[in-house]
């Protein structure tokens, strides 16, 4: 047999040959560092055979990272035999602990365990020191190919492993990983042996978790733990988590009474409090105003429909699973909540007829819509039933499409600009042409929806990438991929090229010529649903809005009872201002009252005494990006006129 090299050469093997004999086939000193390799592309150990004509690449010390998931599996072993040894020391037989699956996931693994008595949080640092003591030990890893019987003989007293091995097809290979005692049911890969482990590794949480998933079988304990190929990395992913706890929107949601579930409402439908009320009702104010400035026309469509309108439009075929069930009200009418808005629009363009001057008509909506998630996915804005999109559909003439699509692009970004969004990206989302369940299958069609978007992209020069199998349905799309403060990328706005709706709903308008012609759609949405900007923003800013969006912007703090009535007289002129302003007249002393203030996240602060009531004065004290800012003496006539700016111009 043979195998390529990356730099193109073949190198001669025995058959059945593993990567470890191709390292050892180039030298000594690749052989000792290699841990792992890829073959076609696929990560691979050091112990399996490789296929015949394979291309490979050995990833050795020098980039421990590029084998993630197979120390991640490794570390994975070294946890459930540490657990074995952990419960050997308590007085249990190998035979009391039983073991269900134990992949490695994104940031490191979990392992599944039937155990005599329950792991408790605080005995997870004795299992970790009992992992570092076996990676000390050096095991080596080994791997080997077993018949059904023998693996079943393996493991008499584990009917999870029996299981799992009576699940495994006819002809497949049954394979076993051990490390010193320990052997367990694994297709691998693994790392050699246990002493090139990195140790910048961490076991994190326990949680109970159906076996197999479902919940009719038995409750496994399932052990969650982390690893990266140094430590830096590891107290970076740490310090990350402490910071995902710190600005958690449910977190501060509740701290700030901004929204709240109730029980007998129902999960995943979020009442808006007060303060959330008053974040949701800016960001419409903003994108309403800007929509109709850039001609749309909103408009109000009901969140029931017929079943019959979905059939039409194929969201019935493509997402009735995320639908809510029907509602039959006699034997002849069927409606259902809507799922999306873009078949209501379509009927208000099909109204009445159009001409080719009207066009392109822009119809928007900030429209409730219904998603039948499952509960234990909901999370509390950024996951929900029922949400209110930033919605709208253009109806444009072929030519239009490149002047239209561009357009929304530069609405994106002017949106972005005022909600202080930097860091984003631009994903070209195209259909997977062998995937003909999902996608309407007209490749003329496909082609030159895709050409366009693209087309507009590179006109606009803008850097992009591509996506395949990322398109909707009906037509690909743009998406713009916003990276949030914990470094994670969420798809915030969309803009979607759409051939095909029009022809199932036979859309025209009046050609020039007199001609009956099909206008073009594009779905576009700027600022997602307001539930998700909301969690979106609330963890973005951690609860500290700018001055705009701050449920509370101004607090006014009198140093003594005496100056009450001056501090009510300037929030009611802030008042009929349009500004959110308070006044704190507790019986707390100033300093209390000023980290009272603080501690509720709000924008600004303003202190009155004897020598402000003289002047018509106050003491400001606001949040900055560099902390606070104090300004004393400030005219107030002049400092209202600076706020009010401030909040018109969205700063």
């Amino acid at each position: 047999m043979h195998v390529i090299l990356p730099d193109g050469k073949q190198l001669e093997l025995q058959p059945g040959a593993t990567a470890l004999d191709a390292a050892r086939a180039i030298g000594p000193r690749l052989a000792q560092d290699a841990l792992a390799a890829t073959a076609n592309g696929e990560l691979v150990d050091l112990m399996t055979p490789l296929p015949d004509g394979a291309n490979i690449t050995l990833i050795t010390k020098k980039n421990p990272a590029d084998a993630a998931p197979l120390f991640r599996h490794s570390l994975g072993h070294v946890m459930s035999m540490a657990v074995g040894e952990f419960y050997k020391a308590k007085g249990y037989g190998p035979d009391a602990i039983k073991r269900g699956v134990g992949p490695y996931i994104e940031n490191g693994w979990y392992q599944d365990f039937d155990l005599p008595e329950p792991l408790r949080e605080e005995d997870l640092p004795e299992i970790e020191k009992i992992m570092r003591d076996i990676i000390g030990r050096g095991l080596d890893f080994s791997r080997r190919e077993v018949s059904k019987a023998d693996a079943l003989a393996q493991f008499p007293h584990d009917p999870y492993k029996a299981e799992l091995i009576e699940g495994i097809p006819g002809g497949e290979a049954v394979t076993l990983y051990g490390q010193g005692d320990y052997v367990d049911l694994c297709a691998g890969p693994h790392f050699p042996s246990t002493g090139r482990l990195p140790q910048s590794f961490k076991l994190m949480s326990t949680s109970g978790a159906y076996w197999r998933g479902n919940e009719k079988n038995p409750i496994l304990q399932r052990v969650y733990g982390v690893a990266f190929a140094t430590q830096k990395e590891l107290d970076e992913y740490l310090h990350l988590l402490e910071e995902a706890k710190r600005r958690d929107h449910r977190r501060i949601g509740k701290e700030m009474e901004l929204f709240f579930n109730s029980e007998v409402v129902g999960p995943g439908l979020p009442l808006w409090l007060p303060g959330g009320a008053t974040i949701r009702r800016e960001l419409e104010r903003y994108i309403v105003d800007k929509e109709l400035a850039d001609g749309y026309q909103h408009v109000y469509t009901p969140v029931l429909a017929k079943s019959e309108l979905y059939k039409i439009s194929g969201h019935w075929a493509h997402y009735q699973e995320d639908m809510f069930p029907v509602m039959k009200l006699d034997d002849q009418e069927e409606l259902v909540l809507r799922p999306m808005n873009c078949p209501h629009h379509i009927q208000v363009y099909a109204y009445k007829p159009h001409s080719y001057r009207e066009l392109p008509i822009k119809i928007a909506e900030m429209g409730m819509m219904h998603r039948y998630e499952q509960s234990g996915q909901l999370t509390g804005l950024s996951r929900v039933r029922a949400m209110t999109l930033n919605d709208a559909h253009i109806f444009c003439r072929p030519d239009q499409i490149q002047r239209e699509f561009k357009a929304v692009v530069k609405l994106i970004q002017d949106a972005y600009e005022v909600l202080g969004f930097k860091n984003y990206s631009y994903r070209l989302s195209l259909r997977d042409p062998g995937d003909a369940e999902k996608y309407f299958q007209d490749d003329e069609m496909w082609n030159h929806a895709e050409a366009e978007l693209r087309q507009a992209l590179k006109d606009m020069n803008l850097e992009f990438y591509e996506s395949p199998g990322d398109a909707a349905f009906y037509g690909p799309k743009l998406d713009v991929q916003v990276r949030s403060a914990l470094g994670k990328d969420e798809t915030i706005s969309t803009v979607q090229l759409d051939f095909l709706l029009p022809q199932k709903f036979d859309l025209e308008y009046v050609a020039e010529d007199g001609s009956r012609q099909r206008p073009v759609m594009i779905h576009r949405g700027v600022i997602s649903t307001a539930e998700r900007m909301t969690a979106f923003l609330i963890e973005q800013y951690a609860g500290n809005f700018p001055l705009w969006l701050a449920p509370r912007q101004v607090m006014i703090i009198p140093i003594a009872d005496r100056h009450n009535d001056y501090a009510w007289e300037l929030r009611d002129e802030l008042h009929r201002t349009g500004l959110r302003a308070e006044v704190d007249d507790s019986s707390n002393r100033m300093q209390a009252k000023v980290r009272t203030a603080e501690i509720s996240r709000i924008p600004v602060m303003l202190i009155v005494g004897d020598k402000e009531q003289e002047a018509r004065e106050v003491a400001t004290r606001e949040r900055t990006p560099e902390g606070h800012k104090e300004r004393k003496g400030v005219k107030f006539d002049d400092l209202k006129a600076e706020l009010l700016e401030r909040y018109r111009s969205r700063r």
